[in-house]
């Protein structure tokens, strides 16, 4: 095990890291990047007890391929530095929808118009505590 001296360990923090690396601090680094990476309409939604998966999702878009995956590589490398781990990421050989997991956050990357046609925000957002009712 090495330890780096005070000075040196607290010398380059990332900003968003915040102290420590919970919850909090993950979806901070999660939302900076996105802002650094000019990701546009971003909306976090809170899906904690709707979903043992995660605690939160976030959709943002990006301009074109290209910006959906240098988006998605710069959350990667900004996760890693912040010291919450490698990212999983699925569909960035296409860049037209990309998921990146996180653990606790799951972030979904589109184009806009794939982000129009899948409207996930109201996918997660509905109420499944609201009882359905069929009248067939």
């Amino acid at each position: 095990m090495i330890f780096e001296p005070e000075a040196t360990a607290a010398a380059a923090p990332h900003p968003a890291a915040g102290g420590t690396h919970g919850r909090a601090s993950l979806l901070d680094t999660v939302l900076a990047s996105l802002s650094d990476s000019k990701a546009e309409d971003i909306v976090t939604i809170d899906i904690t007890g709707k979903s043992p998966m995660a605690d939160q999702v976030i959709v943002a878009s990006g301009r074109s391929h290209r910006h959906v995956g240098a988006i998605a590589d710069h959350l990667q490398s900004d996760l890693k530095d912040a010291g919450h781990g490698n990212a999983k990421i699925e569909g960035a050989p296409q860049c037209d929808w990309v998921l990146i997991d996180a653990g606790d956050v799951i972030v979904h990357v589109f184009r806009p118009e794939v982000r129009d046609f899948y409207n996930i925000e109201k996918l997660w957002s509905a109420d499944v505590s609201a009882p359905v009712h069929y009248a067939g």
